[in-house]
């Protein structure tokens, strides 16, 4: 209501459309009222719309673009309609396609008692068109709007021919008053029924089919007279415009696919309850998984055995932090206490996981293995490194050293040897290990390769991978994704430790840097 008050107060627009249905009638009298004062057409309320078949269409009148092609409505006809159903519309559509040469145009007013646009306002309008030919009415049981009709019938106000028919006559049969679905398909008096109207329509001279049945073949009689007469001259049929079928409707009809955005192949959460590689989530509660059996799903579409899971565990417990001074802690730390949130102070962290930090396992684990299965003994593996100026990755330690082992690599190596089917990488290792502590103690296989040295010992001898798959999973990253998410376990706890304690802005000591600066001539 408020919006149609607005539209009126613009001059350009001279019709509106009212789809909404409920509206107040005392609101559709106002707005009548207004509409009238500013020589304003308004189709509605309760309204699908109108149809001016080559131009455009309101609302959803005619259907889906196969239907409009069916109807032709693509190009104009020489009948025009005038509807209350904006439902039956679309059959008048179909009707007048299938017996004569088209719509030309057609209006639904809307099925509400008070309609801001009658059945004679558009009439009046057919029939100053030299473009239409003939007229069709489909009125409807209740309101006397029909009688205004056949007034202008008998006056001589439409003179072109009109086939008329009011829906409803079923309500005769009814002892009482029926209600059909419009607001205003109701019967208040004799005259407003249905079959009253049919019959005033035919004695005021329009083409009153006997039934609703017979209203097709009624407008193709009229429309074959017309034609004879001379009055009414069709014109060449045009083949239509190519229209694609509709997407949606394709779809249904299972005529295409639509090509996926991307793929995934790990998890479904469209289901009754989520699925890890096609695990339901309950299952892996009920079993007992644990985390290392959710990343053998979600990494590795695999279900591991259970010494593989606990393997997996174990490398994010021991990889979870190493005190604040490490690289990456230190930047969450002093993130921390510039005020950033986790999620920042988080990032800056593992950003700085490289091939200098934490991020050794994937290169230790083609380097070693490339001069394993190339034959090369230990001695000529590491004699290569140096000739060829490169770092061995997995071996030597800031700290630890033989004297002072690492504890973590203990542990995962002795693991591996107890549990795993063959450990000939880290057997390997342990080789390299010894030519090279020879030189400097610290020198010593660090947890970095012994992760992953252990892991693709794991790939290639538990079973459940060939050999290409195993090489992929190490190529893809998927042993720095260990690093990566254990560590990420202790830059959190760093940043909430930092919160915790109250920390404020970190400043770096002055004498703990060395300031060099060139010596410029002033």
């Amino acid at each position: 209501y408020d919006s149609t008050l607005e539209c009126l107060e613009f001059k350009q627009i001279r019709t509106i459309a009212i789809i909404a249905e409920g509206i107040p009638e005392n609101y559709t009298r106002k707005l009548i009222k207004e509409a009238e004062k500013k020589n304003v057409t308004i189709i509605g309320p309760a309204t699908v719309g109108g149809v001016k078949p080559g131009c455009f269409r309101i609302g959803n009148t005619g259907g889906m673009l196969d239907n409009i092609l069916h109807s032709k409505l693509y190009r104009p006809g020489n009948v025009a309609y005038v509807s209350r159903s904006g439902g039956m519309s679309n059959e008048l559509n179909n009707m007048i396609s299938q017996t004569t040469n088209g719509v030309y145009e057609g209006v639904a007013i809307g099925g509400d008692r008070y309609p801001c646009s009658t059945f004679m306002d558009h009439l009046l309008r057919y029939q100053a068109s030299h473009e239409v030919g003939m007229l069709v009415l489909l009125g409807e049981v209740g309101g006397t709007e029909e009688y205004q009709v056949c007034e202008a019938i008998k006056s001589g106000v439409l003179t072109k021919p009109i086939v008329a028919w009011c829906i409803g006559a079923c309500a005769d049969m009814f002892p009482t008053d029926v209600q059909f679905g419009h607001a205003g398909a109701s019967a208040g008096a004799s005259e407003e029924t249905a079959s009253a109207k049919n019959k005033a329509l035919a004695e005021a001279g329009a083409e009153v089919p006997t039934s609703f049945d017979e209203l097709g073949e009624k407008i193709g009689e009229v429309y074959r007279k017309l034609v004879i007469a001379g009055t009414i001259v069709p014109k060449a049929e045009l083949p239509p415009p190519p229209v694609p079928m509709d997407y949606n409707w394709a779809r249904e009809l299972g005529l295409i696919r639509k090509p996926a955005s991307f793929m995934t192949s790990i998890c479904d959460e469209r289901g009754q309850e989520l699925l890890y590689a096609g695990i339901p989530i309950t299952e892996v509660f009920k079993q007992d998984l644990g985390i290392g059996g959710v990343l053998s799903l979600l990494w590795f579409q695999r279900r591991l055995p259970p010494y593989a899971c606990k393997f997996l565990e174990m490398c994010l417990m021991i990889t979870a932090d190493h005190g604040p001074a490490v690289s990456g802690a230190h930047n969450t730390i002093v993130c921390a206490r510039a005020g950033k949130d986790l999620v920042s102070s988080l990032v800056s962290g593992l950003l700085t996981i490289g091939d200098r930090f934490g991020g050794a396992l994937d290169g230790a684990a083609a380097q070693f293995t490339e001069a394993f299965d190339s034959g090369l003994i230990a001695n000529d593996f590491v004699n290569k490194a140096k000739k060829e100026g490169v770092l061995i990755m997995g071996i030597g330690h800031r700290v630890k050293s033989l004297n002072n082992p690492d504890m973590r690599v203990v542990v995962i190596s002795e693991y591996a040897k107890e549990h795993f089917p063959c450990t000939p990488l880290l057997d390997y290792a342990r080789e390299v290990e010894q030519i090279t502590t020879k030189k400097k103690p610290n020198l010593i296989l660090n947890v970095d390769g012994c992760i992953a040295l252990c892991f693709v010992d794991l790939l290639r001898h538990s079973g459940f991978f060939t050999k290409d798959e195993a090489e992929n999973i190490i190529k893809t990253g998927s042993l720095n994704g260990l690093f990566v998410l254990g560590r990420s376990i202790g830059f959190i706890g760093h940043f909430l430790d930092q919160k915790r304690l109250k920390q404020g802005l970190y400043r770096h000591p002055w004498d703990d840097i060395s300031y060099v600066l060139p010596e410029i001539n002033q």
